[in-house]
């Protein structure tokens, strides 16, 4: 798979790996860290079809941060990084700065 463009309300995610190491320094094993939950938007499909012909604007848009539950979407591999597609509802919410 080369390129993704996700359809209708989808979102394409690369996840933001969480940190390997504690604040005190010590390194966590494989097995201790937790699945990512936040993620750099990649690109979006144009928006839900409305019963009348529109499309419902994405509330996102390509590099925002964004949060999402801990098991939402599905996760894909892209020239061999893995990314997450989900549909726009199963967004928590967009990191501000």
């Amino acid at each position: 798979m080369s390129n993704v463009r996700p359809l209708e309300d989808r979102i394409l995610i690369k996840p933001i790996e969480p940190e390997t190491k504690t604040a005190s320094g010590l390194f966590l094993p494989e097995t201790a860290k937790e699945r990512p939950m936040q993620g750099t938007v990649i690109s979006t499909g144009p928006g839900l079809l409305l019963d009348n012909g529109d499309r419902a604007p994405v509330a996102v848009k390509k590099g925002d941060t964004v949060v999402y539950g801990k098991y939402a979407g599905t996760e894909i591999e892209i020239k061999n990084v893995k990314h997450v597609i989900m549909r726009e509802s199963e967004l928590l919410g967009v990191m501000t700065k």
